[in-house]
C-alpha cells in the first residue's frame, strides 16, 4: 500500500477551542503549493482520511480541489477520522489502515502523530521535522516498526 501522510497547513494561533482553530492564509498557501507540485503523484490515492479537527479539514479540501481541477475524473470524498487527531494512537490507526480496501491512501492529520507515525513505520527517525504542510509518501509492506519505506517527503517552497 501507498501511505501518504500530510500535516495540515499553518493555523491561526490564538484560537480555542483547538479543534476549531482554521488554516492562516499562509497555511492556505503552503497546502496549495504541495498540492499542486505533488498532484501527478497523487492522482491515484483512492481514500483521503482528515482528522475531524478544522485545519485538518480544511487541508484535504484545498488538496481535493487541486486534485479534482488538474484530473477531471477524480473523484473521492473526504473521511473524517478522530482516529487520526493529534494524539492519535498507533496501535488503533493500524488496525484502521489494514482493514482499508485500498492501494493508496492519504491521511492528513497533526503532530505528534504524523511524526510519530513516519518514525514508526520507517524505524527511522533521519527525516527530519515534519512541518505544517509537509507530504510524506511511504510504501508500506506491513503496519509495523520498520514496515515501510519512506520514498518522499515534499515540504512548501
Amino acid at each position: 500500500m501507498k501511505l501518504y501522510i500530510l500535516r495540515h497547513g499553518d493555523a491561526v494561533t490564538h484560537i480555542s477551542p483547538d479543534p476549531e482553530r482554521p488554516l492562516s492564509s499562509i497555511g492556505e498557501q503552503e497546502v496549495a503549493s504541495v498540492a499542486q507540485r505533488c498532484a501527478e503523484r497523487l492522482k491515484n490515492v483512492e481514500q483521503v482520511i482528515s482528522s475531524p479537527y478544522l485545519r485538518a479539514r480544511q487541508t484535504a479540501a484545498i488538496l481535493l480541489r487541486t486534485l479534482s481541477g488538474q484530473f477531471p475524473d477524480y473523484t473521492n470524498e473526504l473521511l473524517i477520522n478522530p482516529l487520526i487527531t493529534p494524539a492519535g494512537q498507533l496501535h488503533e490507526l493500524g488496525v484502521f489502515i489494514e482493514a482499508l480496501d485500498s492501494d493508496e491512501v492519504l491521511l492528513v492529520s497533526h503532530q505528534p502523530l504524523v511524526g510519530n507515525l513516519i518514525t514508526f513505520l520507517t524505524a527511522d527517525d533521519a527525516h527530519g521535522a515534519i512541518t505544517t504542510a509537509n507530504l510524506a509518501a511511504l510504501d508500506v509492506s506491513a503496519f509495523a516498526r520498520g514496515g515501510a519505506e519512506l520514498l518522499w517527503l515534499e515540504r512548501p517552497e
